[in-house]
């Protein structure tokens, strides 16, 4: 629930702070607060997902993307994601999340994130990101044409992201997918 206040006051700040394009790469300076850390007294490993959740709505509020999903009701979800962690960040240090669009296949929007603690990287993790509507998932370039925008050439997923994605996808929310502990 505390991400949801996290989440308003970064639409609140992101009024006054330039804007941006999708393209660019976001930066949300934030600090270790209590309900990000663990009993280690550090950001709990799957609060760092939630703290990429706020860089992304931060790209997406100050670049304008986010009106354009609000106006066609879109959802941005999660397919899939990974991470790796380097060092720990603990209780009250200052740190920046760093968001930049990685690229995009026929099926997903990628995304790049860091977390950075005195221009050190102590965090890296990538995202595959779809949208829905009414109808089910939104072509990426419906979504394109709605930004008025195009994909830079320069922003081409490497092939090993796409190669893990596919690995690690389950089955589509149509189609079944039996659980079993024996495997």
């Amino acid at each position: 629930m505390h991400m949801i206040f996290r989440i308003l006051m970064m639409l609140v700040r992101s009024k006054k702070a330039s804007k941006i394009s999708m393209f660019d790469s976001g930066s949300v300076p934030m600090r270790a607060t209590l309900t990000d850390i663990d009993f280690a007294g550090h950001i709990n490993n799957g609060m760092y997902f939630s703290i990429f959740d706020l860089g992304r709505f931060d790209l997406m509020f100050r670049s304008g993307a986010w009106d354009v999903l609000r106006k066609n009701k879109w959802t941005p979800v999660v397919q899939a994601e990974t991470m790796t962690f380097r060092k720990s960040v603990k209780l009250g240090v200052k740190f920046t999340q760093e968001t930049r669009v990685l690229g995009m296949d026929e099926r997903c929007i990628y995304f790049e994130q860091h977390i950075v603690v005195n221009g050190e990287i102590y965090a890296r993790g990538y995202i595959a990101t779809r949208m829905t509507g009414k109808k089910g998932p939104v072509s990426n370039e419906e979504i394109l044409a709605a930004l008025g925008i195009t994909l830079p050439e320069d922003r081409v997923v490497p092939e090993w992201i796409t190669a893990w994605r596919e690995a690690s996808a389950l089955p589509g929310a149509r189609k079944p997918a039996p659980f079993s502990l024996i495997r």
